[in-house]
């Protein structure tokens, strides 16, 4: 079978595409590298591949494997024997991947083969993928703008067909936001229903789930429920869903015109399924929330800057990039009360929407303030206080969900601006995962993306021959 047309088939096609013995398993490999050849130059998805090693696997994968020898790839701070754990950073450009957790052991068993590692910005601490290692991962519908972050080379690779799956983690929105910007399915699981993907660290823990970027909406759900610790209830999404409009973020401003039309276009298209869509105000503090997201994202940062020091010493900060030190330092201001009225923040989201959930089923949002903005505005290297204000106005609606460990799906159901994808983002409550997962499909049937392909990247420039 032609390699052009395996590219384009989703996870579940390829895998049937060898249960029926139509193909081998490392014929889909050899697909994804002839794939990844032509699209990773110009685009810089992909920064480490192991295709050799893939084919090897591939020989060697199980018949009873549910998708055997269908190609992924791992986000750089996602650990696996071999491969790179580089998490962005200049600082971690040498290390290799040890262990496997829970989370990459269930791919293997599922009979999925890693072949290479995506790119990603400095420790997933922002939301673009500019990081100064490899340089900016672009945008394969406009490679003058972001792909968004910090799942970044993972969206843009599904986006193009390179894989059909990809491992993304969100902490603030890093599947969400270069899913929106790309163009493809970004799904965020509920707090603590995803298996384990990395060592324990607290405000991971808090903040982060993990999941896989995929076109369809079948893988998409496949992989949340294959991946996850807990059982769900049943949903019937049949009746008529109530779903609460809100297009206001934490900082209580909407997004630009061009991606309120988009949001306002989705409860439209809900409305034609029959669902009842009222625009609401969420009755949260969400000053507070805002700040208490501030001090939790500078913790993080400095906890990794002093990891760094403790191992470089004096020579840390030559690797490390300016956004991240001046994160580091910003912690420096915070106060012990400051922390601690960041956690009483966190604990008031619960309680101040379990009314919502008696009145609505769903709220619908948006993903970003703007369509993905041109390479540059969201530098990791630019002045920190500017950047700081910019950043956080453009990627300040996919936070709550994060502190709430709420489950959150951005769907490219509209364009934006000079037809950019831009998603429109459906959440719930904790455990509502398979509710919004259906809730997906049906409006995947009614208003289908998967056809929808980028177009060739330019000839030349980021990223290397696979």
């Amino acid at each position: 079978m032609d390699a052009s047309r395996i590219v384009g088939l989703d996870t579940h096609a390829q895998a049937e595409l060898v249960r029926r013995g139509d193909v081998e398993p490392t014929a889909l490999i050899e697909a994804a590298q002839s794939r990844v050849q032509q699209r990773n130059p110009g685009l810089n998805a992909i920064f480490h591949f192991a295709f050799d090693r893939a084919l090897e696997a591939a020989e060697k994968s199980s018949r009873a494997a549910p998708m055997r020898g269908v190609p992924y790839l791992l986000k750089a701070s996602m650990e696996y024997p071999g491969f790179p754990l580089v998490s962005g950073s200049r600082a971690h450009r040498d290390k290799l991947g040890e262990r496997k957790f829970p989370f990459a052991q269930k791919l293997d068993q599922a009979g999925l083969i890693p072949c290479g590692t995506s790119a990603m910005p400095e420790f997933g601490l922002i939301g673009t993928g500019e990081g100064l290692l490899y340089g900016p991962t672009r945008n394969p519908w406009n490679p003058d703008c972001s792909s968004g972050g910090s799942s970044s080379g993972a969206a843009v690779a599904v986006a193009t067909r390179m894989v059909p799956l990809a491992t993304g983690s969100d902490g603030g929105g890093s599947i969400r936001i270069p899913a929106s910007h790309c163009g493809v399915v970004g799904f965020k699981p509920s707090r603590n229903w995803n298996l384990r993907a990395r060592g324990v660290n607290l405000i991971d823990d808090l903040l982060t789930s993990d999941a896989m970027l995929a076109r369809s909406m079948r893988d998409v759900r496949w992989a949340a429920r294959y991946l996850r610790t807990q059982a769900a209830e049943s949903v019937d999404p049949s009746r008529s869903l109530r779903i609460a409009l809100c297009l206001t973020g934490l900082d209580e401003k909407p997004p630009e015109p061009d991606i309120s039309d988009v949001v306002i276009r989705s409860a439209g298209l809900c409305e034609e399924l029959g669902y009842d869509v009222e625009e609401k105000q969420l009755p949260l503090d969400m000053p507070a929330l805002r700040r208490a997201f501030d001090v939790l994202w500078c913790y993080g940062a400095g906890h990794v800057v002093d990891l760094c020091r403790a191992e470089w010493g004096t020579g840390a900060d030559s690797l490390l990039e300016p956004w991240t030190l001046g994160l580091a330092r910003r912690r420096e201001t915070i106060s012990a009360a400051d922390a601690a009225a960041a956690f009483d923040a966190i604990c008031t989201i619960q309680p101040a929407l379990d009314g919502l959930w008696q009145e609505f089923d769903l709220v619908l949002s948006p993903v970003t303030s703007s369509t993905a903005p041109p390479l540059g505005t969201l530098a990791p290297d630019r002045a920190f206080d500017d950047l700081w204000e910019d950043h956080f106005r453009h990627v300040n609606y996919t936070q709550l969900q994060n502190m709430g460990g709420l489950p959150a799906l951005s769907l490219p159901l509209f364009e934006g601006a000079d037809d950019m994808p831009a998603g429109s983002m459906f959440w719930t409550r904790h455990g509502g995962d398979d509710l919004l997962l259906k809730v997906g499909e049906i409006l995947e049937q009614v208003r289908p993306w998967t056809h929808k392909v980028p177009p060739d990247p330019p000839s030349a420039g980021n990223g290397n021959k696979a």
